[in-house]
């Protein structure tokens, strides 16, 4: 079998084809404020690859509330309002905060006025006096750094369509969980469930957090242009949010420009390229949507899982 032979592969332009009459509810203005650090996406971008998206996802989402109207018809089951839930992967630095948020802010226009939350499952690693008494905190974002029963026990209430479920909120300016906040998932018409670990399994256990999904989504890129990109984020966080003493990395700040490039390319290399190999890049044909971005972060290639 040939590498992703149950895929279909399209091209820019094929895919972009597929958009129909998906209408672009979006300014450029407002993409401004949506985008990450350092993420490039215009609205050309946004046509060509998410409003074809956008589409595909409302066409599923609709088959799946009709699956489930029969389902409870069938058992006589009273029918109880559950989110479709996706998944979106990929490795640190590829911009899946940023699409997340694109993807909210589309499927939340239109005249169906769907309820689009988004989840990070940064929220759900242990905090960082956990990990430092267990010496982990050279394992965050590993599997390990996961309170894997909260995080499941979470996406069983929320696909159970439980009322209002409570997610931790993790900050990245101080590196850790902040106490007694936490984000309050109210029975969404979709649910957004972002994280480097959402399509990771684990042998130990008999559930895993992309049993919940209805639809998933792997933001991929070439190693050495993630790499780019996490140096490249890492220079502008050094002359903007770690200058706030409250950083984490707030003892960065001193460095030169060489040294932070040499800083950041060792917490690469050591950290999150092992992480992509071992973890991430092995749960990237369980998508069903694979977006494979070029050096310019541009997505030149979307594959669609057929079976």
């Amino acid at each position: 079998m040939t590498p992703y032979s149950n895929y279909l592969h399209f091209n820019r332009e094929q895919w972009a084809a597929l958009r129909n009459k998906t209408p672009l509810l979006l300014l450029e203005e407002e993409l401004e404020t949506i985008k990450g650090l350092n993420d490039k996406l215009s609205l050309p971008e946004v046509e060509k690859i998410y409003l074809p998206l956008i589409r595909l996802i409302k066409m599923r989402m609709q088959a799946s509330v009709h699956l489930q109207a029969i389902t409870d018809d069938f058992l006589n089951d009273e029918p109880v309002k559950k989110p479709y839930i996706i998944g979106l992967a990929g490795s640190v630095a590829a911009g899946k905060s940023t699409i997340a948020r694109v993807l909210q802010t589309l499927l939340s226009r239109g005249e169906d006025h769907l309820n689009v939350q988004v989840v990070t499952t940064d929220g759900f690693l242990y905090d960082k006096q956990t990990l430092e008494k267990n010496q982990m905190m050279h394992r965050k974002g590993f599997p390990e750094s996961y309170d894997s029963r909260k995080l499941i026990d979470f996406m069983r209430k929320v696909k159970s369509g439980v009322g209002s479920v409570e997610a931790p909120i993790y900050s990245h300016l101080t590196y850790d969980i902040i106490p007694d906040e936490v984000d309050i998932i109210h029975q969404p018409d979709i649910l957004i469930v972002e994280g480097i670990n959402v399509l990771q399994v684990d042998k130990t256990r008999h559930v895993f957090v992309s049993d919940f999904f209805d639809f998933s989504i792997f933001l991929d890129a070439e190693e050495q242009d993630l790499k780019r990109w996490y140096i490249e984020r890492f220079l502008l966080l050094q002359q903007t949010a770690f200058q706030n003493p409250m950083s984490h990395f707030h003892r960065y700040i001193e460095l030169s420009q060489e040294e932070a490039i040499q800083k950041a390319s060792e917490l690469w290399e050591t950290i999150n390229a092992v992480n992509l190999k071992e973890n991430i890049l092995p749960t990237r044909r369980r998508a069903n949507i694979i977006l494979k971005k070029g050096e310019t972060h541009q997505v030149e290639k979307v594959l669609y899982r057929k079976f």
